[in-house]
């Protein structure tokens, strides 16, 4: 059995080589195929189920605004449909002091015909968050629980009616759990810890054939491999076997996400592998069941531990739907933000608009010293090891001390943009280290273009006065991983001296080796 796998993975792999390049280096690959990742951008911490023939994920956010919801009809190709939350309501959001905070490790289920949403933040507490449809609204987020330091919550409905929350604690383990109440809104007691393991955390429970599961990450975000647990009792003892490691691989780390199952009963596992500057990635592994245990990927090794595969045949879901991948572009002509967009940190809402100019999005000038304590930053996920990200902003109505331009940006940043010194315009490029480049301009119009190449770190940009005739700028940059997120491209506009100024964005195109 094992041998007819590895054949079928092999004939698989070099059936698709040659014809990855028509749809992009990563996803569908249009002949019922897919090739790890399915989404090569930082989709960290996923979870996943199935609500009839659709599929719903979340993704922990940390202090981006807000948490976002994807939809799915295959498995593979991936939309944003929805956003949880807008802001958290709390004053160190306001003010640039939740990097790395927010959302970590959510967990989304169905019950009662409604989605519930549970994640914590690690300074905050416990929330939760339900709706009747995934697109929202989206009720209020409730604090459950004003406590520090927990993460990685899941609910459990049981089939005797009775609620319960698994979590785990900063630092990573133990798996606790509580009883809660029917509703979602309290627990009941201050829980029981029912395992105890190596950085054990990202807890999510399931239930089939009679058995408990909860299954969870351990090792570390990186070197890690993935865990399952079950038992007869919710409360434990608990049996434990390793069901997916690196092994003979070069992807590390295959852990931290979602067992789900298709309408026709065939079985699978999302999960993410952290990718450097880009972030934690999204796969998708091939899973059945032996023995009341889940079998995950295949056993390369034969070490009887599942290794994660780069090329499988896509989930049998009875239809095809075209490749489609997480927006990017934006022609800023709608009256509402796209979903891709996330503000850095709470935004202010009078200082962004995509009414007071007609097809642009106005970002007004908030005084700041650096990109990092800006106020309105607009950020999007970097999609893919490689792309082009080309933008159009009109100056005219910048203002002394106001610098508004394109980032690349995480726990450093590099920018290239337009300052206004004293009523004169300078294209600049600052970075890391304190690198800085400028060059005087007479135009009211211009063009900015980033190129990346995360494989090689020859990240650079590029401006120009007609869209067609680029200058670089600065010296190549590596863009990085930081605050548990990877690098993000954004649109920023701040001012050094006072509150005042805006720059308008015309349009936002990115290409990238991925499907879209």
């Amino acid at each position: 059995m094992r041998n007819n796998i590895l054949a079928l993975y092999f004939i698989i792999l070099i059936s698709t080589l040659t014809y990855c390049q028509k749809r992009g280096s990563w996803g569908d690959q249009g002949n019922g195929t897919y090739i790890n990742p399915i989404i090569n951008a930082d989709y960290s911490d996923p979870d996943v189920i199935r609500v009839g023939n659709k599929y719903y994920m979340i993704c922990s956010e940390f202090h981006y605004m807000g948490m976002t919801i994807q939809e799915s009809e295959d498995m593979v190709n991936w939309k944003i449909i929805g956003r949880i939350y807008n802001r958290l309501d709390f004053p160190a959001y306001d003010s640039f002091k939740r990097y790395a905070g927010g959302s970590w490790a959510p967990a989304i289920r169905f019950h009662e015909n409604k989605f519930w949403i549970y994640f914590c933040t690690i300074n905050e507490g416990l929330f939760m968050t339900s709706a009747s449809n995934p697109e929202g609204p989206w009720s209020p987020l409730l604090l459950v629980k004003n406590i520090e330091k927990w993460e990685d919550p899941c609910p459990f409905w049981d089939d005797d009616g009775q609620t319960y929350l698994g979590h785990s604690v900063h630092g990573a383990g133990p798996i606790i759990i509580h009883k809660m109440s029917a509703d979602g809104t309290k627990l009941l007691d201050e829980g029981k810890t029912v395992y105890t393991g190596p950085v054990a955390e990202g807890t999510k429970i399931y239930k089939r054939n009679n058995y408990y599961y909860i299954s969870i990450p351990e090792g570390g975000v990186s070197e890690g491999w993935q865990t399952i647990l079950r038992s007869k009792n919710i409360y434990g003892p608990y049996e434990k076997k390793v069901v997916l490691e690196k092994g003979s691989t070069n992807i590390n780390g295959p852990h931290q996400g979602s067992i789900v199952d298709t309408p026709n009963g065939e079985w699978w596992f999302y999960h993410f592998q952290s990718a450097g500057a880009l972030g934690r990635v999204l796969h998708l592994q091939p899973m059945f069941w032996y023995d009341d245990w889940p079998v995950i990927g295949i056993d390369i090794d034969r070490n009887g531990i599942g290794e994660p595969v780069s090329v499988w045949k896509k989930p049998n879901i009875g239809s095809t739907f075209p490749i489609i991948a997480p927006q990017s572009d934006d022609e800023f002509n709608t009256k509402n933000l796209s979903l891709q967009w996330q503000w850095n940190h709470n935004p202010i809402d009078s200082h962004w608009s995509l009414t007071d100019k007609k097809g642009y999005l106005v970002l007004k000038a908030k005084k700041a010293s650096n990109i990092m304590e800006a106020y309105n930053t607009l950020t999007q996920k970097v999609m893919g090891n490689t792309g082009e990200v080309t933008v159009q902003m009109d100056i005219k109505d910048m203002i002394s001390g106001q610098k508004a331009g394109l980032s690349s940006m995480s726990k450093v940043y590099n920018s290239v943009g337009v300052k206004n010194h004293q009523g004169k315009l300078y294209v600049f490029f600052e970075g890391k280290d304190k690198k800085y480049e400028e060059v005087i301009i007479p135009n009211k119009t211009i063009y900015f273009k980033l190129k990346l190449d995360l494989i090689q770190q020859k990240n650079h940009f590029f401006y120009s006065m007609d869209n067609k005739n680029f200058k670089a700028i600065g010296p190549d940059f590596n863009a990085e991983f930081g605050y548990w997120k990877g690098s993000r491209v954004a649109l920023f506009s701040y001012n050094e001296l006072n509150d005042g100024g805006s720059a308008a964005f015309n349009f936002f195109h990115y290409n990238y080796d991925g499907p879209k």
